[in-house]
């Protein structure tokens, strides 16, 4: 893979530099709980009623799928077609991180809009900071971006509407203010990845923000690399 980090690994690495690097290099170890798979099925649903309102969209991910390497490339490809288009996870490369990004709409007139979109009730720090990477790598690629956006879930979201409405809050000014604290912490990340497995205790950040699917590997061997470590 020509790309050391991704938005996910970085998220990652905010939680847990060591559940960083296992996803990095052995994500053979990573154990997923059925209750963690649901609300990914339950992420896609509402991702998928989002991207409806987009029928004419071309979705990079049903043409590369896991050719992640060449997803930038055949990004730029599209954007060099005149007029307006919507790209699905349209791929941006820079500084060596790959980001996808779930809906990029180009109008006429040129302006670009991104939408993130979370199946969640509202826009959490997390979520702040997965935009926050995502808008470090893509306006190092686009020359200007009108909007940088997260569209999540309404109290009175009903999903069996023909039409339904979706919350939207904008974080593209938040995200400028964030470029030099991003990228100090991809410098950070880059150098864990160049190195041997972090040692890092279990606790609490095991299952926050998110439940880390290492923790089995951790609970297993964390006393031998304790005592490896002299620790």
């Amino acid at each position: 893979m020509s790309h050391s980090l991704s938005k996910s690994r970085y998220i990652r690495g905010m939680q847990c530099e060591k559940a960083m690097y296992l996803d990095t290099y052995r994500s053979d170890l990573a154990r997923i709980s059925p209750e963690t798979r649901q609300k990914f099925t339950a992420g896609r649903l509402f991702e998928k009623i989002y991207k409806d309102q987009y029928p004419n969209a071309i979705d990079v991910s049903e043409q590369l799928r896991w050719r992640f390497g060449e997803y930038a490339r055949y990004t730029q490809q599209l954007l060099e077609r005149p007029g307006e288009i919507t790209l699905f996870e349209a791929g941006f490369k820079y500084d060596g991180v790959l980001v996808l990004t779930d809906v990029l709409h180009r109008s006429e007139d040129g302006k670009i809009d991104i939408f993130e979109v979370k199946n969640v009730g509202e826009v959490n720090p997390t979520i702040r900071n997965d935009v926050f990477v995502q808008y470090y790598v893509v306006s190092h690629c686009l020359p200007a971006i009108n909007s940088f956006n997260v569209i999540y879930r309404p109290i009175d979201f009903a999903p069996e509407s023909e039409n339904p409405c979706f919350a939207k809050e904008a974080l593209i000014d938040e995200a400028r203010e964030k470029v030099a604290e991003v990228a100090a912490r991809v410098a950070r990340f880059k150098e864990v990845l160049q190195g041997g497995e972090p040692t890092i205790a279990m606790g609490e950040h095991c299952n926050k923000p998110y439940e880390c699917p290492f923790q089995q590997y951790c609970s297993q061997n964390m006393d031998a690399q304790l005592s490896l470590s002299g620790l």
